[in-house]
């Protein structure tokens, strides 16, 4: 069920918001909702103190091989020669 929600907010944040919305193709009530979706997930105590970006990239790897890391020095070395 979706329900009318009113907010009074700075017009430079609601231009910012559009602005937003059109790179990212999401409509403003989306953002919010999205937004206040994440304030109802349960956060690790360690990651509390982390912004809201970043606590969304924690654990984003986790799963993955290891990379090695000669193997990624010899990778910069040819991408910057």
């Amino acid at each position: 069920m979706h329900t009318k929600l009113t907010l009074r907010v700075d017009e430079r944040l609601i231009q910012r918001a559009k602005a937003y919305s059109r790179r990212t193709g999401k409509s403003v009530s989306q953002l919010v909702a999205d937004y206040f979706a994440i304030l109802d997930t349960p956060v690790d105590a360690e990651l509390q103190d982390l912004p809201p970006i970043t606590r969304a990239l924690s654990g984003i790897l986790a799963g993955t091989e290891p990379v090695d890391e000669e193997e990624y020095h010899r990778y910069l070395e040819e991408k910057y020669r």
